[in-house]
C-alpha cells in the first residue's frame, strides 16, 4: 500500500485499472514499458480531450502517466519482496485488487499581483494492491 503519494489520483486510477488481474511479472513489464513510453495506458473514465493512441487495442484514448506508473511500480516491487519474505513464488502471483483513491490535499498558494494570492493545492493519492498466488 502506498499512502499520501504525490501523484495524480486520476492517473493512478487508470493505471490500477490497467494492471488489475495481471500477473505480477507482466504488470511490472507493462509499467516499465509505460515509463519508457512504449505502451500507453487506456483512459476509460478520465478521457476528456485526450489524444488517440494507435498502440491500444480495442480502445482509442490513452496517455503515458510516467510519474504514476513509477510510483505504482515501487508498490509492486514492495509486494514482490513481501511475497518472497512470506515464502510465496513471485512468478505465480496475480494482482487481484488494485485501486487508487484521493488522499488529503496539501494546501498551497501562488502569489499574484496587487498583494493577492491564488490557491495552488497539491493532490495526494492512496494506492492499494493485493496480490494472491494463483495455481
Amino acid at each position: 500500500m502506498g499512502k499520501e503519494m504525490r501523484i495524480s489520483p486520476k492517473h493512478a486510477m487508470e493505471v490500477c485499472r490497467a494492471i488489475r488481474n495481471m500477473r505480477l511479472v507482466a504488470a511490472r513489464e507493462y509499467l516499465q514499458a509505460v515509463i519508457a513510453k512504449k505502451k500507453a495506458v487506456p483512459f476509460r473514465r478520465h478521457r476528456k480531450k485526450l489524444a488517440h493512441r494507435r498502440a491500444i487495442p480495442s480502445w482509442d484514448a490513452g496517455q503515458y502517466p510516467v510519474k504514476a506508473a513509477g510510483a505504482i511500480l515501487e508498490i509492486l516491487e514492495n509486494a514482490e519482496a513481501n511475497a518472497k519474505y512470506k515464502g510465496l513464488d513471485p512468478e505465480k502471483l496475480r494482482i487481484v485488487h488494485a485501486s487508487a483513491q484521493k488522499g488529503i490535499v496539501i494546501p498551497g498558494f501562488k502569489p499574484r499581483a496587487f498583494a493577492r494570492t491564488t490557491s495552488f493545492n497539491k493532490p495526494t493519492t492512496n494506492v492499494e494492491i493485493i496480490a494472491r498466488e494463483a495455481a
